[in-house]
């Protein structure tokens, strides 16, 4: 099978990893990944902040989990079953935001191109790294760390900037199952 097609069907979202560094060599090819995404007229409108600080990814955690948990409150009444499942992780585990990942990496964009590009940069470093046999996993409720004005002075966040990720990385202690997925639904003209 074709390398890149294999790493498309071989990529799982990783959520339990081991520990230790990942050599900065390894993420900045990761990082160069993202950078060589397509985007709207080639604006490249993405920047890329590194965390590995675990001060930093402390105050990170603090300040997503009670937002995120705000943001699961609004399925209890019509997903009931989906907001048990996310809730029951609060309670099982340490980290139920990155997961423990070593690394963060936050893909930060802005301009009218940026809703588009950015997530290509983000799915080229998620595949990216898993052909550097590391996991990989993007975790929208760790970007909920935008009301705390230390961490936005930190990542130099400014008013008309979003970000797109975070995508967390690490060497994987475990892979999960391939998720069943559905037919895709084609219409042919």
């Amino acid at each position: 099978m074709n390398t890149v097609l294999q790493a498309i069907e071989n990529r799982r979202s990783i959520r339990s990893y081991e520990p230790g560094p990942i050599p900065r060599e390894t993420l900045l090819t990761v990082i160069n990944a993202g950078n060589q995404a397509p985007s709207a007229m080639n604006t490249q409108p993405w920047r890329f902040v590194v965390v590995e600080n675990q001060g930093f990814r402390k105050k990170l955690l603090e300040t997503a989990i009670p937002n995120s948990k705000k943001m699961v409150e609004t399925l209890k009444d019509h997903f009931p079953q989906r907001y048990r499942f996310i809730m029951k992780r609060y309670d099982e585990l340490a980290d139920p935001i990155y997961y423990g990942a070593p690394v963060i990496i936050f893909v930060i964009g802005s301009g009218p191109s940026a809703p588009d590009s950015c997530p290509l940069a983000c799915e080229n470093m998620m595949l990216a790294a898993h052909s550097l046999g590391l996991g990989s996993c993007w975790v929208k409720f760790g970007s909920l760390i935008m009301d705390n004005p230390e961490i936005t002075k930190e990542l130099e966040l400014k008013p008309e900037e979003t970000i797109f990720g975070p995508i967390i990385l690490g060497y994987s202690s475990g892979q999960p199952k391939p998720p069943v997925k559905r037919e895709p639904s084609i219409k042919w003209i």
